[in-house]
Protein backbone atom coordinates (compact mmCIF):
# COMPACT_ATOMS: atom_id res chain seq x y z
CA UNK A 1 0.00 0.00 0.00
CA UNK A 2 1.21 3.60 -0.78
CA UNK A 3 0.68 6.07 1.55
CA UNK A 4 0.49 8.56 -1.45
CA UNK A 5 -2.87 10.28 -3.51
CA UNK A 6 -4.20 8.15 -6.22
CA UNK A 7 -4.31 11.23 -8.07
CA UNK A 8 -0.89 12.43 -7.91
CA UNK A 9 0.58 9.14 -8.34
CA UNK A 10 -0.84 8.56 -11.66
CA UNK A 11 -0.90 12.22 -13.40
CA UNK A 12 2.15 13.04 -15.21
CA UNK A 13 4.28 16.39 -13.64
CA UNK A 14 3.95 19.61 -14.60
CA UNK A 15 7.33 20.09 -16.21
CA UNK A 16 7.06 23.74 -17.29
CA UNK A 17 7.64 25.90 -13.70
CA UNK A 18 10.15 28.23 -13.68
CA UNK A 19 14.28 26.70 -12.49
CA UNK A 20 15.70 29.68 -11.88
CA UNK A 21 15.13 32.51 -8.76
CA UNK A 22 11.98 34.33 -7.78
CA UNK A 23 12.29 37.67 -9.50
CA UNK A 24 10.67 40.30 -11.49
CA UNK A 25 7.74 42.41 -11.63
CA UNK A 26 4.45 41.31 -12.46
CA UNK A 27 0.90 42.90 -12.58
CA UNK A 28 -0.72 40.11 -10.29
CA UNK A 29 1.08 37.93 -8.45
CA UNK A 30 -0.98 34.61 -7.21
CA UNK A 31 -0.47 32.55 -3.62
CA UNK A 32 -1.26 28.67 -3.95
CA UNK A 33 -0.92 26.42 -7.26
CA UNK A 34 -4.07 24.51 -6.87
CA UNK A 35 -7.19 24.62 -8.51
CA UNK A 36 -8.65 28.25 -7.66
CA UNK A 37 -4.74 30.03 -7.73
CA UNK A 38 -4.17 28.16 -11.49
CA UNK A 39 -7.65 29.30 -12.89
CA UNK A 40 -6.79 32.84 -12.20
CA UNK A 41 -3.24 32.42 -13.29
CA UNK A 42 -4.68 30.87 -16.34
CA UNK A 43 -7.75 33.78 -16.78
CA UNK A 44 -4.81 36.52 -16.34
CA UNK A 45 -2.20 35.24 -18.96
CA UNK A 46 -4.77 34.86 -21.85
CA UNK A 47 -5.88 38.42 -21.32
CA UNK A 48 -2.34 39.49 -21.51
CA UNK A 49 -1.58 40.24 -18.05
CA UNK A 50 1.53 39.36 -16.61
CA UNK A 51 1.44 36.73 -13.83
CA UNK A 52 3.51 34.84 -11.46
CA UNK A 53 2.62 31.69 -9.15
CA UNK A 54 4.13 30.74 -6.30
CA UNK A 55 3.45 27.62 -4.85
CA UNK A 56 4.97 26.27 -1.58
CA UNK A 57 4.98 22.49 -2.97
CA UNK A 58 3.87 21.23 -6.27
CA UNK A 59 1.06 22.18 -8.39
CA UNK A 60 -1.58 20.43 -6.54
CA UNK A 61 -0.03 20.00 -3.78
CA UNK A 62 -2.80 20.61 -1.32
CA UNK A 63 -6.47 19.84 -1.62
CA UNK A 64 -6.38 19.88 -5.11
CA UNK A 65 -4.47 16.77 -5.58
CA UNK A 66 -6.07 15.13 -2.07
CA UNK A 67 -9.54 14.94 -2.81
CA UNK A 68 -12.29 12.01 -3.13
CA UNK A 69 -12.74 13.15 -6.98
CA UNK A 70 -16.29 14.36 -6.76
CA UNK A 71 -17.43 17.36 -8.81
CA UNK A 72 -21.30 17.48 -7.13
CA UNK A 73 -23.57 20.46 -7.65
CA UNK A 74 -25.17 21.92 -4.77
CA UNK A 75 -23.87 23.04 -1.75
CA UNK A 76 -22.37 21.71 1.92
CA UNK A 77 -25.60 22.28 2.97
CA UNK A 78 -29.10 21.41 2.11
CA UNK A 79 -31.02 23.95 -0.20
CA UNK A 80 -33.48 24.40 2.79
CA UNK A 81 -30.66 24.42 4.84
CA UNK A 82 -28.81 28.01 2.24
CA UNK A 83 -31.89 29.20 1.85
CA UNK A 84 -33.07 29.66 5.67
CA UNK A 85 -29.06 30.93 6.13
CA UNK A 86 -29.07 33.40 2.65
CA UNK A 87 -32.16 34.03 1.82
CA UNK A 88 -33.49 32.54 -1.07
CA UNK A 89 -31.84 35.00 -3.95
CA UNK A 90 -28.72 34.43 -2.40
CA UNK A 91 -29.12 30.82 -2.41
CA UNK A 92 -30.67 30.37 -5.50
CA UNK A 93 -27.85 32.22 -7.03
CA UNK A 94 -25.18 30.34 -4.99
CA UNK A 95 -26.85 27.13 -6.13
CA UNK A 96 -26.62 28.07 -9.93
CA UNK A 97 -22.37 29.06 -9.50
CA UNK A 98 -21.57 25.62 -8.41
CA UNK A 99 -23.52 24.72 -11.99
CA UNK A 100 -21.65 27.28 -13.70
CA UNK A 101 -18.17 26.03 -12.09
CA UNK A 102 -18.41 22.96 -13.72
CA UNK A 103 -19.65 24.37 -16.72
CA UNK A 104 -16.68 26.21 -16.91
CA UNK A 105 -14.36 22.85 -15.64
CA UNK A 106 -15.76 21.24 -18.73
CA UNK A 107 -15.50 24.34 -21.00
CA UNK A 108 -11.39 24.26 -20.19
CA UNK A 109 -10.84 20.91 -20.32
CA UNK A 110 -12.15 21.17 -24.24
CA UNK A 111 -10.54 24.32 -25.25
CA UNK A 112 -6.97 23.42 -23.34
CA UNK A 113 -7.52 19.39 -24.74
CA UNK A 114 -6.89 18.51 -21.01
CA UNK A 115 -7.05 14.39 -20.57
CA UNK A 116 -8.54 13.69 -17.16
CA UNK A 117 -11.01 11.09 -17.80
CA UNK A 118 -13.95 14.28 -16.99
CA UNK A 119 -17.95 12.36 -16.94
CA UNK A 120 -21.16 14.01 -16.07
CA UNK A 121 -21.60 11.09 -14.01
CA UNK A 122 -24.55 11.95 -11.61
CA UNK A 123 -24.55 12.63 -7.61
CA UNK A 124 -26.39 10.37 -5.39
CA UNK A 125 -27.16 11.17 -1.53
CA UNK A 126 -27.91 8.32 0.15
CA UNK A 127 -30.51 8.08 2.82
CA UNK A 128 -28.39 5.89 5.40
CA UNK A 129 -31.06 5.87 8.21
CA UNK A 130 -35.17 5.28 7.34
CA UNK A 131 -35.34 8.36 9.50
CA UNK A 132 -33.63 10.45 6.57
CA UNK A 133 -35.61 10.36 4.01
CA UNK A 134 -38.35 12.71 4.60
CA UNK A 135 -35.72 15.38 4.84
CA UNK A 136 -33.92 14.48 2.23
CA UNK A 137 -36.55 13.90 -0.41
CA UNK A 138 -37.99 17.28 0.73
CA UNK A 139 -35.10 19.20 -0.25
CA UNK A 140 -34.65 17.11 -3.64
CA UNK A 141 -38.31 18.34 -4.58
CA UNK A 142 -37.16 21.41 -3.18
CA UNK A 143 -34.18 21.27 -5.39
CA UNK A 144 -36.38 20.46 -8.49
CA UNK A 145 -38.84 22.96 -8.06
CA UNK A 146 -36.78 25.93 -7.84
CA UNK A 147 -32.99 25.37 -9.60
CA UNK A 148 -32.72 22.31 -10.63
CA UNK A 149 -35.31 20.49 -12.35
CA UNK A 150 -33.34 17.19 -13.40
CA UNK A 151 -33.07 16.24 -9.81
CA UNK A 152 -35.16 13.53 -8.55
CA UNK A 153 -35.98 10.96 -5.91
CA UNK A 154 -35.03 7.19 -6.03
CA UNK A 155 -36.59 4.99 -3.98
CA UNK A 156 -34.84 1.77 -2.48
CA UNK A 157 -36.27 -0.43 -5.19
CA UNK A 158 -34.66 2.18 -7.87
CA UNK A 159 -31.71 2.32 -6.15
CA UNK A 160 -30.88 -1.36 -6.57
CA UNK A 161 -29.96 -0.72 -10.26
CA UNK A 162 -27.27 2.24 -9.18
CA UNK A 163 -25.56 0.96 -6.16
CA UNK A 164 -24.90 -3.07 -4.69
CA UNK A 165 -25.25 -1.70 -1.09
CA UNK A 166 -28.71 -2.31 0.85
CA UNK A 167 -27.31 0.12 3.37
CA UNK A 168 -29.28 2.98 2.11
CA UNK A 169 -33.32 3.28 2.28
CA UNK A 170 -33.21 6.15 -1.11
CA UNK A 171 -31.47 8.71 -2.28
CA UNK A 172 -31.81 12.21 -4.25
CA UNK A 173 -30.05 12.14 -7.63
CA UNK A 174 -28.68 15.47 -9.85
CA UNK A 175 -27.63 14.15 -13.05
CA UNK A 176 -25.50 17.53 -13.33
CA UNK A 177 -22.90 16.09 -11.14
CA UNK A 178 -19.47 15.35 -12.88
CA UNK A 179 -16.35 13.53 -12.26
CA UNK A 180 -12.11 13.29 -13.23
CA UNK A 181 -8.99 12.57 -12.41
CA UNK A 182 -7.69 15.49 -10.59
CA UNK A 183 -4.21 15.03 -10.77
CA UNK A 184 -4.65 14.85 -14.19
CA UNK A 185 -6.93 18.01 -14.60
CA UNK A 186 -4.53 20.10 -12.24
CA UNK A 187 -1.44 18.96 -14.07
CA UNK A 188 -3.85 20.12 -17.26
CA UNK A 189 -4.51 23.26 -15.68
CA UNK A 190 -0.61 24.28 -15.06
CA UNK A 191 0.70 23.69 -18.23
CA UNK A 192 -2.75 25.70 -19.97
CA UNK A 193 -1.55 28.77 -17.43
CA UNK A 194 2.36 28.17 -18.78
CA UNK A 195 1.62 28.10 -21.99
CA UNK A 196 -0.64 31.32 -22.15
CA UNK A 197 2.55 33.19 -20.40
CA UNK A 198 2.12 32.66 -16.75
CA UNK A 199 5.33 32.02 -14.61
CA UNK A 200 5.22 29.05 -12.28
CA UNK A 201 7.59 29.16 -9.65
CA UNK A 202 6.89 25.55 -7.48
CA UNK A 203 9.16 25.09 -4.36
CA UNK A 204 8.99 28.18 -3.46
CA UNK A 205 6.75 28.78 -0.23
CA UNK A 206 5.78 32.62 0.83
CA UNK A 207 7.62 33.66 3.71
CA UNK A 208 7.05 37.25 4.34
CA UNK A 209 4.49 40.20 2.31
CA UNK A 210 5.18 43.77 2.52
CA UNK A 211 4.60 47.22 0.65
CA UNK A 212 7.62 48.16 -0.90
CA UNK A 213 7.71 50.79 -3.27
CA UNK A 214 3.94 50.64 -3.86
CA UNK A 215 4.12 47.28 -5.01
CA UNK A 216 3.59 44.44 -2.87
CA UNK A 217 7.04 42.35 -2.30
CA UNK A 218 6.63 38.77 -1.65
CA UNK A 219 9.52 36.68 -0.48
CA UNK A 220 10.32 33.30 -1.09
CA UNK A 221 13.46 30.99 -0.18
CA UNK A 222 14.36 31.72 -3.96
CA UNK A 223 13.91 34.99 -3.95
CA UNK A 224 11.46 37.78 -4.10
CA UNK A 225 9.18 39.43 -6.53
CA UNK A 226 6.91 42.51 -7.12
CA UNK A 227 3.25 42.72 -8.15
CA UNK A 228 0.77 45.04 -8.15
CA UNK A 229 -2.05 43.02 -7.24
CA UNK A 230 -1.73 39.69 -4.60
CA UNK A 231 -4.36 36.79 -4.87
CA UNK A 232 -4.70 34.45 -1.92
CA UNK A 233 -5.49 31.15 -3.44
CA UNK A 234 -4.37 28.67 -0.48
CA UNK A 235 -7.36 27.61 1.79
CA UNK A 236 -6.41 25.17 4.60
CA UNK A 237 -3.37 25.26 4.02
CA UNK A 238 -2.82 29.32 4.43
CA UNK A 239 -0.67 29.04 7.69
CA UNK A 240 1.31 26.55 7.30
CA UNK A 241 4.85 28.45 6.37
CA UNK A 242 5.80 30.10 9.28
CA UNK A 243 5.74 33.70 10.11
CA UNK A 244 2.39 33.56 8.76
CA UNK A 245 2.01 36.17 5.62
CA UNK A 246 -1.32 34.68 5.03
CA UNK A 247 -2.18 35.21 9.06
CA UNK A 248 -5.39 37.37 7.68
CA UNK A 249 -7.20 34.27 7.02
CA UNK A 250 -6.28 31.63 9.79
CA UNK A 251 -8.16 32.86 12.22
CA UNK A 252 -11.09 32.42 9.67
CA UNK A 253 -10.79 29.31 8.12
CA UNK A 254 -10.73 25.83 9.83
CA UNK A 255 -8.37 23.34 8.87
CA UNK A 256 -10.27 20.03 9.21
CA UNK A 257 -8.01 16.79 8.12
CA UNK A 258 -9.84 14.20 5.27
CA UNK A 259 -8.78 10.61 4.71
CA UNK A 260 -8.93 8.67 1.74
CA UNK A 261 -8.11 4.89 0.46
CA UNK A 262 -8.41 3.09 -2.92
CA UNK A 263 -8.58 -0.18 -3.83
CA UNK A 264 -6.75 -2.32 -6.15
CA UNK A 265 -8.30 -2.24 -9.67
CA UNK A 266 -11.95 -4.09 -9.21
CA UNK A 267 -13.10 -6.67 -10.97
CA UNK A 268 -15.95 -6.22 -13.94
CA UNK A 269 -18.34 -8.66 -11.20
CA UNK A 270 -16.94 -7.01 -8.71
CA UNK A 271 -18.02 -3.65 -10.15
CA UNK A 272 -21.44 -4.64 -11.02
CA UNK A 273 -21.78 -5.74 -7.37
CA UNK A 274 -20.82 -2.70 -6.16
CA UNK A 275 -21.76 0.56 -7.87
CA UNK A 276 -23.11 -0.43 -11.32
CA UNK A 277 -24.57 2.90 -11.89
CA UNK A 278 -20.78 4.74 -11.41
CA UNK A 279 -22.17 8.03 -9.88
CA UNK A 280 -20.83 9.74 -7.34
CA UNK A 281 -21.94 9.30 -3.95
CA UNK A 282 -21.86 10.92 -0.23
CA UNK A 283 -23.89 9.27 2.79
CA UNK A 284 -26.48 11.53 5.08
CA UNK A 285 -24.54 10.98 8.31
CA UNK A 286 -22.94 14.20 10.00
CA UNK A 287 -19.44 12.00 9.92
CA UNK A 288 -20.09 10.01 6.45
CA UNK A 289 -18.76 8.97 3.59
CA UNK A 290 -18.17 9.56 -0.30
CA UNK A 291 -17.30 6.86 -2.88
CA UNK A 292 -16.97 6.91 -6.52
CA UNK A 293 -14.59 4.63 -8.78
CA UNK A 294 -11.90 5.76 -10.57
CA UNK A 295 -10.85 5.40 -14.12
CA UNK A 296 -9.21 1.96 -13.75
CA UNK A 297 -12.16 1.25 -11.59
CA UNK A 298 -10.93 1.13 -8.21
CA UNK A 299 -13.36 1.82 -5.29
CA UNK A 300 -11.86 5.44 -3.80
CA UNK A 301 -13.61 5.24 -0.05
CA UNK A 302 -13.33 9.11 2.07
CA UNK A 303 -14.57 10.50 5.05
CA UNK A 304 -13.68 12.61 8.17
CA UNK A 305 -12.77 8.98 9.66
CA UNK A 306 -10.90 11.24 12.19
CA UNK A 307 -11.73 14.73 13.48
CA UNK A 308 -7.78 15.56 13.06
CA UNK A 309 -6.01 18.79 12.16
CA UNK A 310 -3.02 16.63 10.52
CA UNK A 311 -2.38 14.26 7.43
CA UNK A 312 0.60 12.69 7.58
CA UNK A 313 1.47 8.92 7.43
CA UNK A 314 0.52 7.94 10.95
CA UNK A 315 -2.29 9.57 10.65
CA UNK A 316 -3.41 8.63 7.44
CA UNK A 317 -2.98 5.10 8.98
CA UNK A 318 -5.12 5.20 11.39
CA UNK A 319 -7.60 7.19 9.42
CA UNK A 320 -7.54 4.47 6.83
CA UNK A 321 -8.27 1.58 9.19
CA UNK A 322 -11.32 3.28 10.44
CA UNK A 323 -12.29 3.99 6.15
CA UNK A 324 -11.94 0.33 5.49
CA UNK A 325 -13.96 -0.65 8.32
CA UNK A 326 -16.53 1.54 7.45
CA UNK A 327 -16.11 0.49 3.67
CA UNK A 328 -16.97 -3.19 4.90
CA UNK A 329 -19.96 -2.16 6.08
CA UNK A 330 -21.54 -0.89 3.50
CA UNK A 331 -20.38 -3.19 0.76
CA UNK A 332 -19.25 -6.40 2.53
CA UNK A 333 -18.46 -8.68 -0.29
CA UNK A 334 -15.17 -6.02 -0.39
CA UNK A 335 -14.06 -6.17 3.02
CA UNK A 336 -10.36 -8.03 2.04
CA UNK A 337 -9.98 -6.34 -1.28
CA UNK A 338 -6.57 -5.16 -0.86
CA UNK A 339 -5.95 -0.88 -0.39
CA UNK A 340 -3.55 -0.05 -2.68
CA UNK A 341 -3.55 3.41 -1.96
CA UNK A 342 -4.15 5.98 1.17
CA UNK A 343 -3.51 9.22 1.22
CA UNK A 344 -5.35 12.21 4.05
CA UNK A 345 -5.66 16.31 3.01
CA UNK A 346 -6.58 19.51 4.52
CA UNK A 347 -9.96 21.19 4.20
CA UNK A 348 -10.68 24.54 4.63
CA UNK A 349 -13.70 24.99 6.40
CA UNK A 350 -15.41 28.35 7.60
CA UNK A 351 -17.40 28.35 10.63
CA UNK A 352 -20.97 28.65 8.42
CA UNK A 353 -19.64 26.20 5.65
CA UNK A 354 -20.08 28.63 2.84
CA UNK A 355 -17.05 29.49 0.56
CA UNK A 356 -15.19 32.93 0.72
CA UNK A 357 -14.06 35.37 -1.90
CA UNK A 358 -13.31 39.62 -1.76
CA UNK A 359 -11.01 41.29 -0.37
CA UNK A 360 -9.06 41.28 3.09
CA UNK A 361 -5.48 42.30 4.18
CA UNK A 362 -4.41 44.24 0.87
CA UNK A 363 -4.85 40.87 -0.90
CA UNK A 364 -7.93 39.47 -3.45
CA UNK A 365 -8.67 35.95 -1.79
CA UNK A 366 -10.89 32.61 -2.46
CA UNK A 367 -11.15 30.07 -0.08
CA UNK A 368 -13.16 28.14 2.72
CA UNK A 369 -14.79 25.75 -0.13
CA UNK A 370 -15.60 23.29 3.18
CA UNK A 371 -15.29 19.87 1.27
CA UNK A 372 -16.59 21.64 -2.21
CA UNK A 373 -13.92 22.99 -3.33
CA UNK A 374 -12.92 20.65 -7.00
CA UNK A 375 -16.42 21.82 -8.43
CA UNK A 376 -16.35 25.70 -7.21
CA UNK A 377 -12.50 26.79 -7.47
CA UNK A 378 -12.49 26.99 -11.40
CA UNK A 379 -14.61 29.49 -11.12
CA UNK A 380 -13.40 31.39 -7.95
CA UNK A 381 -10.19 31.39 -9.58
CA UNK A 382 -11.46 32.93 -12.92
CA UNK A 383 -13.68 35.38 -10.46
CA UNK A 384 -10.76 36.46 -9.02
CA UNK A 385 -9.05 37.27 -11.95
CA UNK A 386 -11.69 39.63 -13.26
CA UNK A 387 -11.60 41.42 -10.17
CA UNK A 388 -7.81 41.82 -10.06
CA UNK A 389 -8.51 43.29 -13.42
CA UNK A 390 -11.28 45.76 -11.98
CA UNK A 391 -14.39 44.16 -12.83
CA UNK A 392 -16.31 44.90 -9.91
CA UNK A 393 -19.28 42.60 -10.68
CA UNK A 394 -16.87 39.76 -10.98
CA UNK A 395 -17.31 38.00 -6.91
CA UNK A 396 -20.46 35.68 -6.69
CA UNK A 397 -19.83 35.18 -3.44
CA UNK A 398 -20.09 39.59 -2.95
CA UNK A 399 -21.57 40.97 0.27
CA UNK A 400 -21.11 37.57 2.75
CA UNK A 401 -19.30 38.83 5.64
CA UNK A 402 -16.06 36.54 7.04
CA UNK A 403 -15.76 37.53 10.62
CA UNK A 404 -13.00 35.36 12.74
CA UNK A 405 -13.88 32.78 14.35
CA UNK A 406 -13.98 33.47 18.37
CA UNK A 407 -11.51 31.76 20.33
CA UNK A 408 -9.68 30.33 17.16
CA UNK A 409 -6.17 31.14 16.46
CA UNK A 410 -5.19 29.50 13.88
CA UNK A 411 -4.66 25.76 15.90
CA UNK A 412 -8.19 23.76 15.91
CA UNK A 413 -8.09 22.90 19.52
CA UNK A 414 -11.87 22.07 19.51
CA UNK A 415 -12.12 19.24 16.67
CA UNK A 416 -12.09 16.26 19.34
CA UNK A 417 -15.06 17.78 20.74
CA UNK A 418 -16.88 18.58 17.02
CA UNK A 419 -16.37 14.90 16.19
CA UNK A 420 -17.99 14.29 19.92
CA UNK A 421 -21.04 16.67 18.65
CA UNK A 422 -21.71 14.73 15.46
CA UNK A 423 -21.11 11.40 16.65
CA UNK A 424 -23.66 11.82 19.05
CA UNK A 425 -26.01 13.71 16.75
CA UNK A 426 -25.41 10.33 14.23
CA UNK A 427 -26.28 8.31 16.50
CA UNK A 428 -30.09 10.07 17.33
CA UNK A 429 -30.94 11.01 14.48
Amino acid sequence: MKYASYWHDTAPAFEAGQQGPVEGRFDVAVIGGGFTGLSAARRLARAGVSVALLEAEHVGAGGSGRNGGHLNNGMAHSYAEAKAHLGAERANALYRAYDRSIDMIEDTIAEERIACDFRRSGKLKLASKPSHVASLRANCELIAREVDPEARWLDPDALRAEIGSRAFHGASLQPKSAMMHMGRYVSGLARAAAGHGALIWENAPVTGRRKQDGLWRLDTPRGHLHAERVIAATGAYAGAVKGAPLKSFCRRIISVGSFIVATRPLTDAEVAATLPGNRTCVTSMNIGNYFRLSPDNRLIFGGRARFSASSNQRSDAKSGDILRAGMARIFPHLANVEIDYCWGGLVGMTKDRFPRAGELDGMIYGMGYSGHGAQMSTLVGASLADMAMGQADANPLAGLDWPKVPGYSGRPWFLPLVGLWFSMKDRLS
